[in-house]
């Protein structure tokens, strides 16, 4: 009887090893696919499909409010709808940098915020969409993201605008910008592999003296202004360009006019709008460093595939109160936007009678 009984309990372990084969057999051939399907399925519930866990019903955020639950996707405050809506479709779009916290601190503590005031209103006028910004945030081709409770997976999440969104920058800046070394590769990469435009207002030639691609971007660095604020009269050289002709009629200006350094400036890179008329101007003055009687207030140049418009007018606050020069600026965004086909066209100074 034990024989018979071991005998059986040898096959009924057989019978249940060969069982358990069978099912390991399924669950290795099904797992890929299992998992397959796992990662194409909607995330579990409590996790946005953006990788940001929802918050618990009634969490309160850093400002008070309540703010917790799931996020339905494209909403106000989603973690996983798309980028901002473009209310400004049809219009230029313009990212404005007014920052002089590395540079002098009181030279041009108005004039900035009244550039900035003055030029803001215009482009409302002229179907302008311009953001107005002290800070660099803006400046990447990154996912901007605001902070606090609007960061990423915050639980008011909100995406901002890129330089992406943008058709011009303008420029008033002074000493090193605030720019990490990827932002300087996208700002560059803005104009010249994109094709954008650059507006650079007074001191943007006295900023990025460490940084020789941005020089060689503007056109120029800033050497001195010998004279200061002074009453001078303009050589237009090209007065067909838009906003110059305002210049021809009427050639006197009162603005801390600037001499620039030997490099990188050339008129073999630069379309010279119009220079200073040294005849009227002391020109013994021991500041002036410059031999060759060239002190360019304006000029375009094109940098790789983009568009580049500098000026030193705008240093009194009282400057941004004259249409003409208003009316430059308005017509130079318009301009580096690509709306006004006037073509770069580099020239001697002894071209231009």
């Amino acid at each position: 009887m034990c024989g018979i009984s071991n005998r059986r309990s040898r096959a009924a372990g057989r019978t249940v090893l060969k069982s358990m084969t069978r099912r390991l057999a399924v669950v290795a051939f099904a797992a890929p696919f299992a998992i397959a399907m796992y990662a194409q399925a909607p995330p579990p519930a409590g996790r946005a499909e953006s990788g940001c866990p929802s918050l618990p019903a009634g969490t309160v955020g850093a400002g008070g409010q309540i703010v917790g639950g799931p996020r339905v996707p494209g909403s106000p405050g989603s973690r996983t709808g798309g980028p901002p809506r473009d209310p400004y479709a049809g219009m230029i779009k313009v990212l404005f940098l007014g920052d002089i916290s590395e540079g002098a601190q009181n030279a041009h503590e108005i004039s900035v915020g009244t550039a900035m005031a003055t030029l803001s209103q215009l482009a409302r006028k002229n179907n302008m969409m311009m953001l107005i910004r002290t800070d660099t945030h803006n400046f990447t081709k990154e996912i901007v993201y605001g902070q606090g409770d609007y960061a990423k997976c915050g639980s008011k999440e909100a995406r901002g605008r890129s330089l992406d969104f943008f058709d011009v920058v303008v420029l008033y800046v002074n000493g090193e910008l605030n720019l990490t070394d990827s932002q300087k590769k996208d700002l560059l990469s803005f104009v010249k592999s994109d094709g954008k435009g650059i507006v650079a207002i007074h001191t943007a030639t006295a900023a990025g003296y460490y940084w020789p691609e941005y020089g060689e971007m503007i056109g120029a660095y800033f050497d001195d202004h010998p004279w200061g604020v002074v009453d001078a009269s303009v050589i237009v050289e090209r007065p067909d360009f838009p906003g110059m002709q305002a210049f021809v009629a009427d050639p006197h200006v009162r603005d801390e006019m600037y001499a620039m350094t030997p490099s990188p400036y050339s008129r073999d890179k630069v379309d010279v709008l119009a220079r200073l008329d040294t005849s009227k101007l002391d020109m013994k003055n021991p500041e002036v460093h410059r031999t060759d009687n060239d002190f360019p207030i304006a000029w375009i140049k094109n940098y790789g595939k983009g568009r580049v418009f500098y000026s030193c007018l705008g240093h009194p606050d009282a400057a941004w109160d004259d249409p003409r020069v208003q009316n430059m600026y308005m017509e130079a965004i318009k301009w580096a936007a690509g709306l006004v086909p006037y073509p770069v066209q580099p020239h001697p100074i002894s071209s231009v009678k």
